[in-house]
This record gives structure tokens, C-alpha cells and sequence, in this order.
């Protein structure tokens, strides 16, 4: 996948005037901070930072070429105004790359269990998992194929197939998913 820009250049004004001034001419404030906690202020045009904000997810590594440097960055949070449909700031943060990073991560299913078909209750546990890994290695989502499970079987955290760099928090052996069977009439 193509690695995804946001040019941006650093500001020095900061207040809600100055603010607003800048977002009537198609720019947003933001903020980007590093693995040491520093932070640097920053304009963005706003329509690149949408077209990029809509079609990623939180663990996409993006290039925030700030003054003309690369710098490997997630957008950590924004602030959306859903009246408008705009975005009024954004926060980035900057990684190296060298350093494994908390990620969590909401657990996506796929399939019909073959026990549901029989009658039987999918039931769901956890809704989501905790990992670790570099930020190259993040996987963009987790999905669980349940599909192949029966009544009384069991999808734990640890039959997920995330690969080999990344690293689970959540305890492997914690159920995501069990299939329950079919209630007595």
C-alpha cells in the first residue's frame, strides 16, 4: 500500500483568532508529538488532511512531511465538527520506527459459525485486544474467522493470526468467542 502524505508546515501564532483565521482560508491547526513527549505546531491544508483522515485507520502509518522533512506519523485524534462536516484540528504522532508501540485493537469477526447454522449462540467475549509491535508491523485491523467453529467450541485471542512481529498483551489464552448451544424449549 502506498504510503500516504500530509504536508505541513510549522506555525508559530497560536489563540482561538488566530485559529479561526487560518480555517476561513482552508487551513487547520495542528499539533504533532514525539516519542519523548515534545511537540511541534503545525498547519495542514485542510482538504489533504481529509482525504487522508477518511481512508485510513489509527494504526496507518502516514508521512507528515513537515517543512519539507519525512517523518513516519499516525493521526492520534482530531476534532470534527459534524455540523460543518469539517475538521477544526488534528494531532499527530511521530514515531522512529526502532520503538514497539501499544496498540489496541477491536476485533473484527468474519463468517457464520458452523454451530450457529445447528442452532447453537455465538457469544462474544471481548470486544477487543491489546498488542505491541514496531509501527511498521501493525497490522490496519484484526479480524477473527469463525467459521469453522462448532457448538461448544471456543475462539481464543491466541488463534489469531497476526503474524510473527507482533506481540499480544491481552492474555493468548482469553476467549474471544465461544458457541453456545441451542436453549431448551
Amino acid at each position: 500500500m502506498e504510503t500516504m502524505v500530509i504536508n505541513a508546515k510549522t506555525r508559530k501564532e497560536m489563540g482561538k483568532t488566530y485559529a479561526k483565521k487560518i480555517r476561513e482560508s482552508g487551513i487547520i491547526p495542528a499539533v504533532a508529538y514525539n516519542e519523548n513527549g515534545e511537540s511541534i505546531m503545525l498547519e495542514v491544508e485542510a482538504a489533504e488532511f481529509s482525504k487522508v483522515w477518511r481512508s485510513i485507520t489509527k494504526t496507518t502509518l502516514i508521512n507528515l512531511k513537515i517543512d519539507g522533512n519525512d517523518n513516519m506519523a499516525y493521526i492520534k485524534d482530531t476534532e470534527y465538527d459534524i455540523k460543518t462536516d469539517k475538521n477544526l484540528h488534528a494531532d499527530f504522532h511521530i514515531v522512529s520506527g526502532k520503538k514497539m508501540i501499544p496498540a489496541k485493537f477491536k476485533v473484527h469477526y468474519s463468517g457464520t459459525p458452523k454451530g450457529v447454522l445447528l442452532g447453537g449462540f455465538m457469544v462474544k467475549h471481548i470486544p477487543e485486544i491489546l498488542v505491541k509491535a514496531l509501527p511498521a508491523d501493525l497490522p490496519q485491523s484484526v479480524t477473527a474467522d469463525v467459521s469453522g467453529l462448532n457448538i461448544g467450541d471456543k475462539f481464543l485471542v491466541s488463534d489469531l493470526h497476526l503474524g510473527d512481529k507482533v506481540v499480544l498483551i491481552t492474555k493468548a489464552d482469553a476467549e474471544l468467542v465461544t458457541i453456545a448451544p441451542p436453549k431448551n424449549k
